[in-house]
């Protein structure tokens, strides 16, 4: 056997180098060489010629005894499967491949770790038990052995560990031999368990070798967690009194090496500087350049800069100064752009509110944010105390003398925030997030060369000002000297429309929701010649972008899923898709962006390796100020960056690294969701029901009927009344909730049912209730009627009758489009979104077509 010393650890690219060249060489016969590494461990690498030796014969061959070729023997040898020395592993089921296996399709390449104390099989059972807990803590661990499968009960220290026989799948395998082999020891051909743990003595002592199956558990996911293994194993025979809550995988070394892995592949290049500064060099490169189109009226950077300035000045005769919130609350107009540029530029942070939201929560906003000013055109704007609304013409009349004066300086810093958007919050009503400007910069100065931005760029302005991808759109496209396109609100609902504007506008740079792209498939989209398609808000199930694929190749348009979150600046990661990333069903999002960085903790707050799920955690040059007004809650999420000396955020959400140091995204670790991008959180809708006084208590839950199928996903609300109807408490969230937030059902029910432990038991709620009709069911008196009903009833998955409200059924803007495609496939009239939410019943929507229909004939 040929052994040779390679001087890096096994980890180093060059070591992966020299396993791959002895693997790939050929071997007319037997052929083993041993790498040993700088950090102690070993690699055996054994090459068998197919058709030399049986099974057995490899297994004397490694016990050193000699053998003689069997002419005509078929093994099925492989590279880096061998012959077993050992007994044969008691038959087991197969256990599925685990979570944080990330299989490959690569060699299964073993590994060879060297030992300080070979201990006992229960030492290795136990220890084996804790690194499979830290791997999963919700499976019990079932482990393989050669003589029948065990699991290790919880206990209080490493000492009190003991096996016990288990039944069950088992993931892991331990073959533990005392015995003294002579010569190299070769565990086995082919692993009897997907991770297979063999524990042996040779000539040169006690030695840990980990075998694989490729389809369950990668390489680099095998060799780290065997490393893991001999840890806990070490810390079994030392420190037998440490607590095995306390035990940490990862040794010093090893948590460097897990938090590099978290850091962006390229530096960030940025110089802080506020958005008013930014966008006043690229208005005084390039003035007479169009800033913001809506609809057939455009607006320079020239004009944008001059009116922001006059409508500054009108704040300020308002008494708007520096480090003052001001809310503004407009429809998604080029106005509001300008508006929101002219609060920066009075040295204010804004504070947008979306004018469909209920009076209830506008008005919180208000109040929670301290508002002395809000620039609206509501004409019924809540009455908050201290609180004055203006229209934008008020603010212009108040600045008419002040016309071409430039704005006296302010003490804002790139420090300073520049705006405050509000999310959903478990406490029952939304939380404000304070945003600096410099993390603006540094969100557009992380993306601006990797994306080509440039003064050439068309983007589209598709998302509620309230909603923080608003901020990469305005902020990212009037920042890099693009042009920024205003989709209007029905527009944004409509596809066919929306495409047509896109083509129309020459769109180069859009940014979706999966759930908004995804209606955007369901028409031609041909003609659409975008470049760039950003994606965040909410999980892409990547197989969605095949069709898309099929029209537009990846050297026309780039394809980017941004996983991110309101309290790191928009976007926190990058990962540019391709057609075998959407075959693959990828659920990466990506490295971090310049600037960036994440980490993957469990409970504790310590460092989880690669594969294993944790909570995300984000640092750098994206995390927020805090809380607005809510100090607790900004001590518990925001902590020191134990590796950096900054602050990360504590997301909630649930994720996983790669060895390559990509993020997966896995959901919520709470109960906040994400439906059709819209950030929600389910407690703070509970919180609401529960207010009313009517209600004893309150469960709420999210249902999708079709699991690929974004407009399925709905709100259900389950309540226990004291005296009144499910539909007036209903009514009353109505009055709190956004749309987007209010149950589609609310159910009444004598108790909620619960779990033997006392938690919500939601696999024992019964199917929601059907909004009650007062005078049952009215028939089809027409035949564009009768149509309707079919087309709604097969839209939302259930009877329709004409006076059934759209909205009350669980209808949203999703199977809105749905309808108005099956319209338009029968040859009807065709119903846009803003006529349906006018009329959202069958016998008003059957009204206004047939008015516009003969309204069109005369």
């Amino acid at each position: 056997m040929w052994i040779e010393d390679v001087p890096v650890p096994a980890t180093d690219p060059l070591a992966e180098r020299r396993r791959a060249a002895e693997l790939a060489r050929p071997a007319e016969g037997l052929r083993r060489v041993l790498l040993r590494y700088a950090d102690g461990s070993c690699d055996l690498v054994l090459v068998a010629a197919r058709d030399q030796w049986d099974r057995a014969a490899l297994g004397r061959l490694a016990a050193g005894a000699s053998v003689a070729p069997e002419a005509g023997a078929s093994v099925g040898t492989q590279a880096g499967r061998t012959a077993t020395t050992a007994p044969a592993p008691t038959a087991s089921t197969p256990a599925p491949a685990p979570a944080w296996g990330l299989a490959d399709e690569g060699p299964a390449l073993p590994h060879l770790f060297a030992l300080d104390d070979g201990g006992d099989e229960a030492s290795w059972l136990a220890a084996l038990a804790v690194t499979l807990r830290r791997h999963d803590p919700e499976t019990t661990p079932v482990i393989g052995t050669d003589h029948g499968t065990y699991t290790v009960p919880e206990a209080a220290t490493l000492g009190e560990l003991k096996p016990s026989p288990a039944d069950g799948p088992a993931l892991a395998g331990l073959l533990f031999d005392e015995a003294e082999l002579p010569g190299a020891y070769v565990p086995c051909l082919a692993p009897p368990f997907p991770l297979t743990l063999s524990v042996f003595r040779d000539a040169d002592g006690w030695r840990l070798r980990c075998d694989h199956l490729s389809g369950h558990v990668s390489t680099e996911i095998a060799a780290q967690f065997a490393r893991y293994l001999v840890r806990v194993h070490r810390m079994i025979l030392t420190s037998p009194g440490t607590a095995v809550d306390e035990v940490d995988l990862l040794d010093e070394a090893e948590r460097d090496r897990v938090a590099v892995l978290g850091r962006p592949s390229r530096p960030l290049v940025t110089t802080p500087v506020t958005v008013p500064e930014a966008f006043a060099r690229i208005a005084a490169a390039t003035p007479q350049r169009i800033a913001l189109t809506e609809g057939a009226a455009g607006l320079t950077y020239g004009e944008v800069d001059e009116r922001s300035t006059r409508l500054a000045h009108g704040l300020r005769e308002r008494g708007v100064t520096a480090g003052d919130r001001v809310g503004v609350c407009l429809e998604r107009t080029a106005e509001l752009v300008v508006t929101l540029l002219a609060v920066l530029k009075a040295g204010a942070t804004y504070v947008p509110v979306d004018p469909a939201y209920p009076a209830d929560r506008i008005a919180h906003t208000a109040r929670d944010a301290g508002l002395r000013v809000v620039v609206t055109r509501l004409p019924e704007f809540p009455d908050v105390a201290g609180c004055v609304p203006v229209s934008p013409d008020e603010l212009l009349d108040a600045a008419a003398q002040l016309a071409g004066t430039p704005l006296p300086p302010t003490a804002t810093t790139p420090d300073s925030a520049a705006y405050v958007i509000y999310t959903s919050g478990s406490t029952g009503r939304p939380k404000g997030v304070e945003v600096p400007h410099r993390n603006v910069i540094a969100l557009l100065d992380a993306t601006r060369q990797e994306y080509g931005f440039g003064t050439d760029d068309v983007w589209t302005w598709f998302h509620s000002a309230a909603f923080d991808f608003s901020v990469w759109e305005i902020w990212g496209c009037l920042l890099t000297g693009g042009r920024l396109v205003v989709v209007p609100y029905f527009v944004s609902r409509e596809p066919d429309r929306f495409r047509d504007l896109l083509v129309a506008e020459q769109v180069t740079v859009l940014s979706q929701t999966p759930s908004a792209f995804a209606q955007l498939l369901d028409v031609d989209h041909t003609r659409v010649a975008v470049r760039l398609v950003v994606f965040g808000g909410e999980p892409l199930d990547a197989r969605m972008l095949l069709p898309w694929f099929d029209r537009h190749p990846e050297s026309n348009c780039r394809m980017v899923n941004m996983f991110g979150i309101t309290e790191t600046t928009v976007h926190v990661t990058e990962q540019t898709l391709t057609r075998r990333l959407a075959l693959a069903a990828s659920r990466s999002v990506g490295r971090a962006l310049p600037g960036w960085h994440l980490y993957v903790t469990d409970p504790a707050g310590r460092l989880l390796p690669p594969g294993v799920a944790g909570e995300i955690c984000v640092g750098g040059a994206g995390v927020a100020l805090g809380y607005l007004g809510q100090e607790e809650l900004t001590a518990r999420r925001f902590v020191p960056d134990p590796f950096t000396g900054g602050t990360m955020y504590r997301s909630g959400d649930l994720g996983r690294l790669r060895p390559d140091g990509r993020l997966e995204h896995l959901g919520r670790i709470d109960s906040q969701v994400k439906i059709r991008g819209f950030r929600i959180e389910l407690d703070e809708i509970r919180s609401v029901l529960l207010e009313d006084p009517d209600v004893r208590t309150a469960a709420v839950v999210v249902r999708r009927d079709d699991p690929a199928d974004a407009a399925t996903a709905r709100i259900d609300a389950y309540v226990v009344l004291a005296t009144c109807d499910p539909a007036a408490v209903r009514r009353r969230a109505a009055g709190i909730l956004p749309d987007y937030m209010l149950p589609a059902t609310v159910t009444a029910l004598d108790t909620l049912p619960l779990t033997a432990n006392g938690k919500l038991d939601t696999a024992r709620l019964p199917a929601p209730a059907a909004p009650a009709r007062e005078d049952g069911p009215v028939a089809a008196d027409d035949d564009l009627t009768g149509q309707l009903r079919a087309i709604w009833s097969e839209v939302l998955g259930r009877p329709v009758d004409v006076d059934d409200d759209f909205f009350d059924l669980g209808g949203n803007s999703l199977f809105a489009v749905r309808i108005g495609a099956a319209l338009r496939a029968r040859g009807l009239p065709s119903l846009r979104l803003r006529e349906l939410y006018r009329h959202p019943t069958i016998r008003a929507t059957v009204r206004s077509l047939t008015a516009a229909e003969a309204k069109g004939g005369s």
